[in-house]
């Protein structure tokens, strides 16, 4: 069974974590296009539009990975989780029904129109198009983080004699105290992925000599929501789900930062550190005395409860693993806004531009955000566990039992190596569409 169980949770785990890498930059980016043909109705400079067409067809391909990565992992609720659908089904059902009729939908429909309708419906239109396509791609994700909220916090339900979860209050559903402050984190969260890949291309033009007008729009673009996105992820975003964490789920929160004793007069935050499970510790940790008792409730003596407190068997299954996600993502968030204000300065003062270890920073930087997010959703998920959902469902008790171990790991070794070669076209495809850039006419004197 622990087997059957960890070759379950392996290949859900990496067929999300692939498909996520998609839907995370169309979120934020749909929001960066649309401004892009704002822009253009505003002033009817062509940049602008040519901008517009050239991360639609970024968009376009990141749309289609997250359709074709997205299905298989569905299917896995009736093949590997057949337990949980078959309990929970009756809530969580209605959620991601509503994503794929309402959300999925519209952005697909309205992707179509943008990508070829820009003559049959004039501009106007064509950036109403674009807006649908945002609030479709925005609509999608509130409607997933309320299932995984539920998953979470579950609230309005009631179970049957027969172990089955039915809602019996709709609205508490949408008004769970988790789902806001998760939501609005996740999306700011996409938005510094897509502006950290808007600044990191504008810098590759810049620093490459070419379509060096366009580099600019884009870098001085991507700076602004990069910024703006980097700090909501941390404030108010972040400490509104830190304090959920510690009011719901406080044995996760005492496992993400590493507390396993109490500490009775304030607690330290550790800011770097390797925890020993066995010997319930920290070791070579580096720590500044009573921050976090004073970040968590504004007061520098709060005690804040350790792993001593709780029950083993409530611990987090996976300490070490939901301590390192947790501190990854922490101090990847950390450093984008340091970034970013180093290169909003150097933007305001006319020198963005020619500061080449910025750009240089800029560009390797891509990669990072999506680590980032991939770190958020591991800290989230995993500190969930043992619970599918929280204190109500195990997720052994949730497992397909007629599923063997064999046949998931076969199926886990397609999965990677399909998508292997997926992700592998995907940056064939994206590689040329950069390369050949938005315009094939040089605006490089025309001024920003």
């Amino acid at each position: 069974m622990e087997e059957m169980l960890f070759y379950d949770r392996m290949q859900f785990a990496f067929t999300i974590t692939f498909h996520y890498l998609f839907p995370q930059l169309t979120m934020g980016l749909s929001l960066i296009i649309v401004y892009f043909k704002w822009k253009y109705l505003k002033t009817k400079d062509e940049q602008y539009n040519h901008a517009t067409h050239f991360w639609m067809k970024i968009f376009a391909l990141n749309f289609a990975m997250g359709v074709v990565t997205g299905i298989p992992m569905e299917f896995q609720f009736g093949t590997n989780w057949a337990k949980f659908s078959e309990l929970t089904g009756g809530i969580i059902g209605q959620t991601l029904a509503m994503e794929g009729m309402f959300s999925f939908f519209l952005e697909s429909s309205f992707l179509g129109l943008f990508l070829f309708g820009e003559k049959l419906l004039g501009h106007k239109w064509h950036f109403v198009t674009g807006l649908l396509i945002m609030i479709g791609s925005w609509a999608s994700g509130y409607l997933i983080i309320a299932t995984h909220s539920w998953m979470q916090n579950p609230v309005g339900y009631e179970i049957l004699e027969n172990g089955k979860f039915v809602l019996n209050n709709f609205q508490a559903l949408f008004l769970n105290p988790w789902l806001w402050p998760s939501y609005l984190h996740n999306q700011a969260a996409s938005l510094v992925t897509s502006s950290f890949v808007v600044a990191g291309i504008g810098a590759f033009y810049i620093l490459s000599n070419k379509n060096v007008s366009f580099g600019k729009l884009f870098l001085k673009t991507g700076v602004i929501f990069g910024l703006i996105s980097s700090v909501i992820v941390a404030v108010p975003t972040g400490d509104l789900l830190a304090k959920n964490v510690v009011k719901y789920q406080p044995v996760t929160f005492a496992a993400m930062e590493g507390i396993f004793h109490t500490e009775k007069k304030g607690s330290e935050i550790v800011l770097i550190g390797q925890p020993d499970v066995k010997d319930k510790k920290l070791d070579n940790k580096i720590a500044v005395p009573n921050i976090l008792s004073f970040l968590t409730y504004g007061n520098w003596d709060q005690e804040i409860k350790g792993l001593d407190q709780f029950e083993e068997d409530l611990h987090p299954t996976n300490i070490s693993g939901l301590y390192y996600a947790y501190h990854i993502m922490v101090g990847l968030g950390t450093v984008f806004i340091g970034l970013m204000v180093l290169s909003l300065f150097q933007l305001v003062r006319g020198k963005l531009f020619e500061t080449k270890w910025i750009l240089w920073s800029l560009m390797f930087m891509m990669p990072f955000p999506y680590i980032a997010n991939t770190t958020g959703w591991y800290t989230a998920e995993l500190g969930r566990q043992p619970w599918l959902v929280y204190n109500l469902l195990r997720t052994a008790a949730g497992a397909s039992p007629t599923v063997s171990s064999g046949n998931t790991l076969f199926t886990l070794l397609g999965f990677i190596g399909l998508y292997l070669l997926l992700g592998m076209l995907f940056l064939l495809l994206v590689g040329k569409i950069i390369n050949k850039g938005p315009h094939n006419v040089d605006l490089s004197s025309e001024k920003i």
